[in-house]
């Protein structure tokens, strides 16, 4: 397949947040055409603003809700009427532990404070949008045989601390290793990408009380997802890339390779227990 004589097109969820935003201008940069989603319309006019270049801009807004199926849809579909195609997902958009109370990242809900409603909203942006919107791209992906499905999880100490939180990551994290052997030879790839730990943007509320001087720069998250769309990635697949450990003075691959390790839990394999044969 020939590449997108403006690179690859990206449809990049929560692009007008501090990593989204981050990521957006790094894959524009790099010279990829970017489908930019996010439900605040004042962010995405600020970001239209400095990246929209005219009527062949590679940079193109999409105001949508993705706590539903329409909305996600709706986004696949902008993007395939402005870019003619999906060639990459990256599923980023989420809703911090503040959307329950200011200071619930570190005074975690308890079990009877988590209502249905609650636990409906993070699995909406969490599972359910991921699921819809590359359902509905991977499609386009196949038909070009080269895809790529990047997805933002957690660390692995918030998914077994955090509710409701780190159980949706957890989720995506398990969808991400099960498409990722779905797709295997097909010329689509899937990864997760994470940056390493508390990220200083506003995701993370004020009433924490953490230093932002100590958290991690949402710029780090750049050249990762920057690699992960290009070339040099062809057949990496299956993968977890802590941003915080990509070491920009290393060759890209290399830098890779030490950020890496394998998707979701496959240390725990050998706890499974199988039938060696069916009952006669």
């Amino acid at each position: 397949m020939s590449v997108h004589p403006r690179g690859r097109v990206v449809l990049l969820t929560g692009a007008a947040g501090g990593i989204g935003q981050v990521m957006t201008e790094a894959l524009l940069t790099a010279g990829h055409c970017v489908a930019a989603v996010d439900r605040d319309t004042s962010r995405l006019e600020r970001l239209a603003s400095v990246w929209t270049t005219g009527a062949d801009s590679r940079f193109h807004a999409i105001c949508a809700d993705l706590g539903s199926q329409a909305g996600c849809e709706q986004a696949v579909e902008a993007t395939r009427v402005q870019f003619g195609t999906v060639d990459a997902v990256i599923n980023n958009a989420g809703i911090g532990m503040s959307s329950i109370r200011p200071d619930a990242e570190t005074r975690h809900p308890s079990i009877e404070e988590l209502s249905r409603e609650t636990w409906e909203r993070f699995l909406g942006i969490f599972v359910h949008a991921p699921m819809v919107i590359t359902r509905a791209a991977v499609a386009m992906m196949k038909q070009g045989g080269w895809g790529r499905i990047i997805n933002n999880t957690t660390s692995y100490r918030t998914m077994l601390r955090v509710l409701p939180y780190g159980a949706v990551k957890a989720a995506l994290e398990a969808m991400s290793a099960v498409w990722a052997k779905e797709l295997e030879g097909s010329g689509i790839t899937v990864n997760v990408l994470v940056p390493g730990g508390p990220t200083d943007t506003p995701f993370i509320a004020a009433e924490t009380g953490w230093p932002r001087a100590a958290m991690l720069r949402p710029q780090i998250m750049g050249p990762p997802v920057c690699w992960l769309l290009s070339e040099e990635s062809n057949g990496v697949t299956g993968t977890r890339i802590t941003a915080a450990r990509w070491d920009p003075d290393l060759p890209t691959t290399q830098a890779a390779q030490r950020a890496s390790r394998a998707i979701g839990w496959p240390e725990l394999s050998a706890d499974a227990v199988w039938l060696s044969s069916q009952p006669t």
